[in-house]
């Protein structure tokens, strides 16, 4: 390493000109912390003359990899492109040159972080991914250094700022799911195909990683349990609050007796949960411990310059090791056998609205079957449907396993009282 540490970036798009608009107006402290200075040296783009929000001398762009990947003064290579085939093959060229990698992209890593990280090291290199889960909150960095002396229990959280921020609007103003949708694409914190947010898939990689490091097992993303919002109507988010809950799509990773359960859904909390105020694009998580107990972790979980926080603070942690000569020493693969829990081994309360026949023992129909699974109700809600001879009914169950739940509700479903169960979530206690 010689007296200035030079950066590669591959991508200067949203997340890219964050970078480099840090690593210029932060050069001062960048060098108060790594006591040298750090340079971008050269940038790749798909079109060289396209107008940018951030001054970039044309000198340093290219439309070719190569000059980054095989330029042997360049020290540390930034990935931006997004995507999956094209940024694993050019991270992995870049470890297999001997340069250190520091990527936001959680596709990549929860799809093949496990690869990667090998190549690292193999390679004696550093690859830091901090900015792939919750933008610039440091959880990953808390998981592997603040809390590594700790036995990590439960990680639940909000880790998607889009469907925070539609949930939010919805409760707060009232309004449909389609309605929010369609001004959040306006507001820019939807994409225009919102598949990825709206399904619950972004947050399922991001609880792939965070459950990866947390419990040192291999996941992949068909150990989650997923389910997005689009289903959720105003008249789900009523009830909701008149039980005295809140609607969060919650990434949730829970340990126990050496199992682990993870799954990402819209979940109701009730209203003195602290996620339960975590607002709009922001982002939280919550952290368990045996001896630390709860820790939460709070911020914005996007944007151009948290993203470009969380990056340029893996770069610096780069360069300090680099300093110390210990790149690719902190590269852990998962040491521990996968162990997946089963529905009986998976505990929760659970929420439940149904369409039923306002006749005459109905009700009791419905609360003998419960009672023949050994589920116990915690909260009831009986409403008549004015002029159909029908009622609606929502039910707040007591803890039960996922396997009596789920049961229950196939069999609710073929009551002959019973038109139709609307919705049901998953309830979490304080």
């Amino acid at each position: 390493m010689g007296e200035t540490v030079s950066v590669g970036l591959l991508g200067l798009g949203t997340v890219g000109s964050g970078v480099v608009q840090m690593i210029t107006d932060h050069q001062k402290e960048l060098q108060q912390r790594i006591g040298c200075p750090v340079e971008v040296r050269k940038i790749l783009v798909q079109d060289m003359e396209k107008e940018r929000d951030v001054q970039v001398d044309s000198s340093l762009l290219t439309k070719d990899a190569d000059d980054i990947i095989f330029d042997s003064d360049i020290d540390v290579v930034i990935e931006a492109i997004g995507g999956i085939e094209k940024a694993q093959s050019l991270i992995l060229k870049a470890l297999n040159n001997k340069k250190h990698v520091v990527t936001a992209n959680k596709d990549l890593m929860a799809l093949n972080g496990g690869e990667l990280l090998s190549a690292a090291r193999e390679n004696d290199c550093d690859l830091f991914y901090e900015a792939s889960v919750a933008g610039g909150i440091p959880i990953l960095r808390s998981l592997v250094e603040g809390l590594s002396s700790d036995r990590i229990t439960k990680m639940m959280g909000i880790v998607n700022g889009t469907t925070n921020y539609i949930l939010t609007k919805m409760s707060k103003n009232k309004l449909s799911f389609e309605d929010v949708l369609k001004k959040a694409q306006e507001l820019g914190f939807a994409e225009a195909d919102p598949t990825s947010d709206i399904e619950g898939l972004d947050a399922a990689r991001k609880m792939v990683i965070l459950s990866t490091l947390g419990y040192s097992m291999k996941f992949g993303l068909e150990d989650v349990d997923v389910e997005g919002i689009t289903r959720v109507s105003e008249e789900d988010i009523a009830y909701s609050k008149r039980l005295g809950y809140t609607m969060k799509l919650i990434g949730l990773a829970k340990a126990d007796n050496g199992s682990v359960e993870i799954s990402v859904q819209p979940t109701l909390l009730p209203n003195e949960h602290p996620l339960s105020s975590v607002n709009d694009e922001y982002n939280a998580v919550y952290v368990y411990g045996e001896a630390v107990g709860e820790t939460m972790f709070y911020g914005p979980g996007a944007g151009q310059l948290p993203t470009a926080t969380a990056v340029v603070a893996d770069l610096v942690a780069v360069i300090k090791n680099m300093r110390l000569g210990v790149n690719g020493k902190s590269v852990i693969l998962p040491q521990n056998e996968k162990k997946l829990k089963t529905a009986e081994d998976i505990d929760s309360k659970y929420f439940l609205r149904m369409i039923v026949k306002d006749e005459a023992g109905a009700f009791s129909v419905i609360t003998n079957l419960f009672k023949e699974q050994g589920i116990s109700l915690e909260k009831l809600i009986q409403e008549p449907l004015v002029n159909q001879k029908q009622a609606e009914v929502v039910i707040v169950t007591h803890k039960t396993n996922q396997k009596a739940y789920e049961e229950t509700y196939n069999r609710l479903r073929d009551l002959d009282v019973v038109v139709e169960v609307k919705s049901r979530y998953r309830v979490e206690e304080v």
